[in-house]
């Protein structure tokens, strides 16, 4: 069994801000590696953005946590040779300015890689770093609209929809977690480093495998299709007495055993409902079928009656009801954490479960340049003195 996480002795020198660039270094906090947040003099614009209690924005404890900051005005020279002085002694540099920024900064791969040939650079922007979208200001809702995605999601007769929570921030920085754990193991094989583009775009585009297929074979964009699966039937939400029920079926054998649960054995022999096609097509008097059955019992009664048959299904459970369930509390999803301000605080931890190492060692996020002169002495050497002076003159 591990002792160590995996990520233990990696050292991000992290530029990010508000939620890809943190969500992928929380991430790497969470399994070991030693986030240095670097924050420009007014800090991380999360600190001022999202949901706020006690004038603390929790948007960005939950992101931030195990990492610590110092902040550093990227503006002056002083503070740009202090960059490029930490990422010298960084594994991975993480930034998602808008492309060219960095450049500006000189702290871009090309400058940073001068001083260590094998730094794992990466960058996070919403189109990537060149493209006839590149320099086109994005925030994870005009991704969401432009990758298609949006266009598949909500009710047919609806307008586009957009997904619920921030899922082009958060997916990027899922695949920019992916692409660092990737190139620090051939770092580690060949000892080359590498420069990463990691585009929200691109990252919600490749999450749309099914559209992608409706669209070679029909030649024709797919739409939307509300809260049922577009190729498969029975596959979605259906109304219960009370609430709604989510049935998921997708092969024949399934849908018989479904169709006897209901106590119509039947509907497996009906031509209609003969392949997981012909139900997709006639999926309007299915659904009357399966509804005519649902609407007489509570979604816990149908989905435990469903349940017991081995039938893919259950209820719609809001965020608190996930957050507070047994199996949420069992996998250990959140932790509790002391706040100095907020007294408690539950932080959630990258999903991932390795065998042997504990979950729940998570830290609150740093206040603003807390760490800054720790940072300073511990990875360049200076004296108290010369951080004093830094402080003083704003440098940090």
């Amino acid at each position: 069994m591990p002792s160590t996480k995996p990520f233990a002795g990696v050292t991000v020198l992290d530029f990010s801000r508000v939620l890809a660039g943190p969500f992928c270094t929380a991430m790497l906090a969470d399994l070991g590696a030693e986030i240095i947040k670097v924050e420009p003099p007014t800090g991380d614009d999360q600190r001022s953005m999202g949901a706020f209690s006690q004038g603390i924005s929790v948007s960005f404890e939950l992101i931030n946590r195990n990492k610590r900051s110092i902040r550093l005005d990227l503006k002056s020279e002083e503070g740009r040779v202090i960059a490029r002085r930490l990422a010298a002694r960084s594994d991975v540099v993480v930034e998602n300015f808008r492309p060219g920024v960095a450049r500006k900064l000189g702290i871009d791969a090309d400058a940073l890689r001068g001083e260590r040939a094998d730094l794992i650079y990466c960058s996070i922007s919403g189109f990537g770093q060149d493209g006839p979208l590149a320099r086109a200001p994005s925030y994870d809702v005009v991704a969401q609209a432009l990758s298609g995605l949006m266009s598949i999601t909500g009710e047919p007769d609806g307008e586009p929809m957009m997904v619920g929570d921030s899922v082009g921030d958060t997916v990027s920085g899922l695949y920019a977690g992916f692409a660092i754990a990737a190139a620090l193991y051939r770092r580690a094989t060949t000892g080359e480093g590498a420069t990463l583009d990691i585009a929200m775009f691109d990252s919600l585009f490749s999450l749309l495998p099914t559209a992608l297929a409706q669209l070679q074979v029909n030649d024709q964009p797919p739409t939307r299709q509300g809260n049922q699966h577009p190729l498969s039937a029975p596959f979605g939400a259906f109304v219960a007495k009370g609430g709604t029920i989510i049935i998921a079926i997708a092969n024949n054998s399934l849908f018989a055993r479904f169709a006897a649960t209901i106590g119509r054995p039947e509907l497996a022999d009906d031509p209609r409902y003969a392949s997981d096609r012909e139900r997709r097509v006639n999926r309007d008097a299915l659904r009357a079928e399966i509804e005519s059955w649902s609407r007489d019992l509570s979604p816990e009664a149908a989905v435990e009656r469903l349940a017991a048959a081995g039938i893919p299904a259950s209820v719609v459970w809001d965020v608190a009801e996930a957050a507070d369930s047994a199996h949420a509390r069992h996998r250990r999803l959140m932790t509790t954490v002391d706040h100095d301000r907020l007294g408690t605080l539950r932080l959630p931890e990258q999903p991932v479960h390795v065998a042997g190492l504990e979950r729940g060692e998570a830290r609150p996020a740093p206040e603003l340049g807390e760490h800054g002169g720790t940072i300073l002495q511990d990875m360049l050497d200076m004296d108290a003195g010369e951080i004093a002076r830094l402080r003083t003159a704003g440098v940090i």
